[in-house]
This record gives structure tokens, sequence and C-alpha cells, in this order.
């Protein structure tokens, strides 16, 4: 745990003085106390407090609900109430603000330091989400092509300039509205519609373009002659939940093809951090929830055994409530748990040739952007393996992406790809082989290591991933050079033979 620099906001002053005792003990620092709610936002500006403690019954004429509103506007730091009231009106008006924990007087050290680690964490992520988030509008905004994403229902989430300069359609009108009504698009001869390129692209799975002498047909009637790429939106479980068109007037010819796929890299490495930020904060989120009603519901019990006439009855209730929150959080952590080692609970007799093609198709458009060369040698005799479909998919796009990029900056030697599969009887070998900066032989090793990573803004979390989901196969990875240029990496699986051991213990 950090230390964290907190403003105290408590009318009581003896309780105010218990907090502060607490948030030293338990290592944290305090810049400012006030009971005053008129006082509360010039204290946070000018102490610049990294969270606030905040009662809701106040001094003054604005209580803590108001208070912490005027914080949340203005500096931009996450507020945690903590009060003796929980009645639905005062639960209702504090979670308009938006707060980052509601704790009920009194409360134990444990208690706080909870709530104040949760806090932190879920404000430290909801700010790199609007980090990326912006990097991702900005990017979309700057570049010259045309710029239109959709949700799953192929309504309009966002435009760009360039796309509401060539459509005739501003963002704030476009907003919601089915992609074809904003996007209208014919053929140049016959003047029939053409597909839904969103919905095409969710149907398929696949990047797709439009066919030639396809115009789009402007809201003002200009008629203009367009070249499209659309891409389908893919969430961290697999699954599509939007598409994404760029598209030019190709009667300018503002930008060459290269300046289009350089926009299609930056488009891709934005869409996958505003994804990956999105998962921190719902894990966040799905987190607390459980784990704030344990302690509502321990206090409860508490105050049902401790009255004069304790009623075991509501006592029990308040009990059952604590478990099934407890047993709630507990599979929040699984959950997440799982995501991280891979856990193989789809277990089935799988093509792995038939998967490797697959997983090309599906990044070939991908690999042709970056300018890679691509082969395969899948030897027909290879046998099936009995494995989690979507966790061995991870493995070989996690492999291949890395490779790709690999290549980002060669430029004196053609950039080539190489996917081989090959049976020994007893397991399957898969090869990705690249012609890349290679990997040294001192690193070999360590580039399976969680948060190791040779990429300037690498994570250094793909090639551990991929090892945890291998070994949870009986499978193993490892890395080699690729003379003269390049590396190779290889990984088993079992063979899945029928009656084998490994299918039965599956």
């Amino acid at each position: 745990m950090r230390s964290a620099r907190i403003l105290i906001v408590e009318d009581d002053r003896i309780v105010a003085r218990d907090i502060e005792l607490q948030l030293t003990r338990i290592g944290h620092s305090v810049v400012g106390m006030t009971g005053r709610g008129e006082d509360a936002l010039r204290l946070a500006l000018s102490t610049q407090p990294e969270l606030v403690l905040m009662d809701i019954r106040l001094e003054g004429t604005i209580d803590g609900v108001d208070a912490a509103e005027q914080i949340r506007q203005r500096c931009h730091v996450p507020v945690v109430f903590l009060t003796a009231y929980a009645d639905d009106e005062t639960v209702r008006r504090a979670s308009l603000t938006e707060p980052f924990g509601y704790l009920l007087k009194p409360f134990e050290d444990t208690e706080l330091r909870t709530i104040i680690e949760m806090a932190l964490y879920k404000h430290g992520a909801e700010r790199k989400l609007r980090e990326s988030e912006r990097r991702f509008v900005t990017t979309l905004s700057s570049i010259g092509d045309a710029v239109i994403a959709t949700d799953s229902q192929a309504r309009v989430t966002f435009m760009n300039p360039v796309a509401e300069a060539l459509t005739g359609w501003s963002q704030s009108e476009a907003i919601g509205r089915p992609l074809p009504e904003v996007f209208h698009i014919a053929h140049e001869e016959t003047r029939k519609t053409v597909e839904d390129p969103a919905d095409k692209v969710m149907r398929l799975g696949t990047v797709a373009g439009l066919a030639n002498h396809t115009i789009l047909l402007a809201r003002d009637g200009r008629e203009i002659p367009i070249d499209d790429c659309s891409a389908p939106i893919i969430d961290d479980r697999g699954a599509t939940v939007g598409a994404v068109l760029v598209f030019r007037d190709i009667t300018q010819r503002r930008r060459s093809e290269e300046a289009l796929r350089a926009s299609q890299a930056t488009l891709t490495h934005a869409a996958r951090l505003t994804t990956m930020g999105e998962l921190v904060v719902s894990i966040a989120h799905e987190l607390n929830q459980p784990l704030m009603a344990i302690v509502t519901n321990a206090e409860t019990c508490l105050q049902w055994l401790s009255g004069a006439n304790p009623d075991l009855e509501e006592a029990r209730k308040a009990a059952e409530r604590v478990i099934r929150n407890g047993h709630r959080a507990g599979d929040v952590i699984a959950s997440v748990r799982a995501l991280v080692r891979k856990s193989s609970s789809g277990m089935t007799r799988l093509d792995m040739n038939g998967m490797i093609t697959e997983i090309v198709d599906l990044m070939r458009a991908e690999i042709r952007c970056h300018e890679v060369v691509l082969s395969t040698e899948l030897l027909p005799s290879v046998e099936p393996v009995w494995a989690d479909r979507v966790q061995i998919e991870q493995v070989l796009v996690n492999l291949i992406m890395n490779a790709v990029e690999a290549m980002s900056l060669v430029v004196e030697r053609p950039r080539t790809l190489r996917i081989s599969s090959e049976s020994d009887g007893d397991n399957v070998l898969v090869a990705i082989a690249d012609s890349g900066p290679g990997i040294e032989l001192s690193k070999a090793d360590q580039i399976f290591e969680s948060f190791f990573t040779t990429k300037p803004e690498g994570l250094g979390m793909g090639l551990s991933i991929c090892r945890s989901i291998l070994e949870a196969h009986r499978g193993r990875i490892w890395a080699s050079q690729n003379l003269p240029h390049g590396s190779i990496l290889r990984f088993t699986l079992p063979a899945a033979k029928i009656g084998s051991s490994v299918e039965s213990s599956s």
C-alpha cells in the first residue's frame, strides 16, 4: 500500500482527530481538516490532496454532498463518504456525485485501509482510461482520412472532422443514427445502394473493403467517389462490439496509400488501449460493489445484535447477506485469475492447422498493413489437440502480432513471417518465425516473465500469458534465433488421440 495525501472534511473535531490518527497508523498523511462545507473546496484547491474523506453532515450551508460535487468538478479528486447516515435519500444524493466509496461510521483501521486502497486504485484506473480516450479521439480527429465508428447495432458513435466534411453530417447530429443514414453509399454506375459495411464486417468478423466504383451520397447532394476499409471492433472476450470505417475522397488523392496504412495502425493501437482501460475500470467496479455491501451488512448485523433487545433474525439475515457478497467478491477474483492464468474450462478436440488458418485469415489485413510477406507450412499429418479454443487462439494472435510488430522497423531486408506445424505422434509443434531484430540469447527465457518487455510502450504480459496458457494445457513454449535475422517462437501441445490420457483426464 502506498502512502497518500488525504483531506478530512468532518464537523465533529473529535471524530476528525480520531480519523487522522487512524490514517497515520495505516501509513497515510493528512494535508488538512475542516468541518465546513464552504471551506472544503478551498482546502482541496490549496493542498492538492490525492483523496478526500467527506462527512455528509457539515457545518454551514453546504453539506458534504454539495461539497463533494464541487470538488469532483474542480479538482478531479476521488471522494469517499464517511458518515453515520445510510438512509435511501442520503445514499441517492451521494451517489450522484460519483463517490469512490461509502463507509459507515464507526469503522476499523482495516475497513478504512481497504476503502482507501480501492478508491485510489479505481481513480488511477479511470485516469488512465480518460488519457487513453483522449489519445484515441485526438488521433482520430487529427488524421487526414475520414473515420466513423459504430456500436454493435451499427449506430454511429464517433465521427472525425474529415468524415463530417465528406458526409455533410456533424457528429452531434449523427450520434445514435443508423450508419446507412449518415454514410449513404451506392454503386457509381448502377446507382444501387451498397451493403452497409458495418453490418458486413460484424457479420463476417473480418476486415472488408468497398467494391470499386463506390460513391458517397453526401447530405448536401454531392457525389464523392471513395475507397474504404472497414474493420470489426473486438472486445477482450473476442466478441464483436462494433465496427470502424476509414475512407477518403479518391478524387483528390490527398493522401497516399502509405499514410492510410499508418492511420489504420494508429487506430488499432488506440482501440486496444481503450479496451484495456475499460477492462481495468470494470474489474475495479465489480470488486467495489460486493466489498462495500459486505461492510454495510456487517455493520447492520452488529447493530441488530448490540441493541437492548437483539433481533437475532434480522442479524442472521444481515450475516447471510455478508456471506453472499463474500462469495460474489470471490467469484470476481476467480474470473480475474482465470483471465490471467487462462484456466482450461472449454476443452475440446481442435484441428490446429484449421485454427492457424482461421487466425491468419482474421489477421491478414493487419499483416498486410505492416508490409509483411506471410507463408505457411502446415503438414497435413498434424494430429488434433485437446485444448480450449479461445485460449489457444489468444496464443496464436499474441505470437503472430509480436512477430509482425517486431519487424516494424526493418527496412533493409524483406519482412517475412513463416508459420509452420508438425507432429511427432505425441505432440503438435507450431513455429512462428520472423525476420525482425531477433532475441538476445541471454533474454530467451526472460521474455516469458511478467512485465518484461523490449517494446517502449509494451506491458510485458503477452508472452507471460501465452506461457501460462500452454503450461495449463501441458505444453511448453520457447524462443530461439532465426539466423541470419529474426527469431522463432515455438510451442507444443499434446496430441489428442481418442481415448488418450490427455482427453480422458480433461
